[in-house]
């Protein structure tokens, strides 16, 4: 079977997917089993559309696509097989999965995983200008960054300025910043690219101390060039792209998590300036932040209640501590607690409290014009952050692969090496096809991202990319036997690492429920 005759099967697929949508009520709460489901579909979907038109271009993917997509269309159609009458479905429209086994033969699947060890994984294909800039990261990750990330996690250190300076100087927090202001983006175009290739190299080296650090700059950056008024693009944005203010994102609330809309933290009007508060939860990199971008409720009776929000950029002192208080001369209070985490050390999360804090009228991002419309701006910011966690995904897996690669090598038991079973094989083939299908899947989302697209594709590939990389470092401390279980082991940090990637910038089940499953339903019935 050649590539090309996927395509009337990922038709099939699609509409059943669409079909299973028109089919049901409508109720985000009632129906959650079932569109968490179909979510999931049409983000494996689109990730085998994406291999599928990448490997027509670039034949060291035809035979991971050929085995993704079978895997792919045989999940699926399981899944509604299983249930057909929940989805509106009759068995007879599923399709015929006899073609397209040879790719899921344990001979072709073993065939894959040895071409893996033998040939590692296929490179994104990217112009020169990034591939310099890939060669340039992945350096810097293996000879800076690899050799501490350890010591960082193990005692839950902040990053260190051995890490933090070299990066400000490379010019990382300017990736998603204009020229004008001192950033690396092209004034006239977008270059989602060039952060998605900084980001998967950073996070390889480590996800927490590293990887994750531009997030915070993107989100606060595409919030102000949403938003923000020409006085405080002028006033924040180069300060971010140097590096000198080191930003954090304060939205979620601990009785709100991913609901974004419900968030309750007051800002109330005075004198020149806004009272906040409330509570924030989860603050990444708050203590040793500059700045802080805060959402908070400007009016409590307005429906819908996310017109009621507006975005707010504080300024506060560094701190390097685990807890801090900053107090301000007119008796406000901002007050931070670190929460022990499983994993993704580097930066802390944060506890937060606001108590009468005082934060200037020019302090509002689009000031008076930007009332209300905070939400709006905090979408904006969170769109390039799920596209920078599929990358982190895609970085972290990679890590995770090549740890596991040579460990099964090495590794003799029963008078052979791990890697030369076929049960290894297998798992190490299906660890590179889902790690090669989320680096050009996040790759297509930046181009449509850079065309002023993309939005709902950013929420299905952080959904498909984020899921595997459970998988793959899954997997990869299995392959390890108990070595994998120690902490001495890198796999086991990048084990408790991706569990984090479901959670933040959007929780799975929102995204898959209140995002993709809401748009999938309102596609149906247009």
């Amino acid at each position: 079977m050649k590539n090309f005759e996927f395509t009337p099967v990922l038709d099939q697929i699609d509409t059943l997917i669409r079909k299973s949508c028109a089919f049901l009520q409508g109720d985000l709460d009632k129906e959650q089993i079932e569109l968490y489901s179909l979510a999931f579909a049409q983000a494996e979907l689109l990730a085998a559309r994406t291999v599928l038109a990448s490997a027509a271009k670039n034949p060291n993917l035809t035979d991971i696509a050929n085995y993704f997509i079978a895997d792919v269309v045989t999940s699926i159609t399981q899944k509604f097989a299983v249930r057909p009458k929940t989805f509106g479905l009759h068995a007879s429209e599923l399709p015929e999965l006899e073609s397209m086994q040879d790719f899921l033969s344990p001979e072709y699947i073993s065939a894959l995983g040895q071409h893996f060890i033998d040939n590692g994984l296929p490179e994104s294909d990217v112009d020169e200008d990034k591939r310099i800039i890939r060669d340039t990261f992945r350096t810097f990750a293996e000879e800076v960054v690899m050799p501490l990330a350890e010591d960082i996690h193990r005692k839950d250190l902040l990053v260190p300025s051995e890490i933090l300076e070299p990066l400000k100087a490379m010019g990382v927090f300017g990736l998603s910043i204009p020229e004008r202001f001192g950033g690396l983006k092209p004034d006239t175009e977008e270059d989602s690219m060039g952060m998605v290739v900084v980001t998967e190299e950073l996070s390889r080296g480590s996800l927490g101390a590293a990887g994750s650090l531009i997030t915070r700059p993107e989100i606060m950056a595409r919030a102000l060039m949403e938003g923000g008024t020409e006085e405080q693009q002028s006033k924040w944005l180069p300060a971010i792209a140097s590096g000198d203010t080191l930003c954090a994102v304060s939205v979620t609330e601990p009785n709100t998590g991913s609901d974004v809309a419900s968030v309750a933290l007051r800002a109330t009007q005075t004198e020149g300036g806004w009272l906040l508060n409330g509570g924030k939860t989860w603050c990444t990199y708050a203590g040793a932040a500059g700045a802080l971008l805060v959402l908070a409720r400007t009016d409590k009776d307005i429906q819908p209640a996310h017109k009621g929000l507006s975005l707010f950029i504080v300024e506060k002192p560094a701190y390097k501590g685990h807890d801090f208080e900053y107090e301000q001369e007119k008796g406000g209070r901002m007050t931070g607690r670190s929460i022990p985490t499983l994993g993704y050390r580097g930066m802390h999360s944060y506890e937060m409290f606001y108590d009468n804090f005082f934060v200037p009228d020019d302090c509002l991002i689009g000031c008076e014009a930007g009332i209300g419309k905070g939400f709006y701006f905090t979408m904006r910011g969170f769109m390039g952050g799920r596209l920078q966690t599929a990358a982190r995904a895609c970085g972290l897996m990679r890590a995770a692969f090549e740890e596991s690669k040579n460990y099964t090598q090495d590794r003799k038991v029963f008078g052979r090496s791990v890697a030369s079973y076929p049960l290894s094989l297998a798992k190490l083939a299906r660890m590179g096809a889902l790690i090669s299908v989320s680096r050009e899947f996040t790759a297509h989302v930046a181009g449509l991202m850079d065309q002023g697209l993309g939005q709902m594709e950013a929420s299905l590939v952080k959904l498909f990319s984020c899921r595997a990389a459970e998988w793959v470092t899954r997997e990869g401390v299995q392959l390890h036997g108990g070595m994998g279980y120690a902490e001495e082991v890198a796999v086991s940090r990048y084990f408790a690492d991706a569990r984090v990637l479901s959670i933040f910038e959007g929780a799975e089940e929102t995204l898959a429920i209140r995002v993709v499953g809401k748009s999938l339903l309102d596609q149906a019935r247009n």
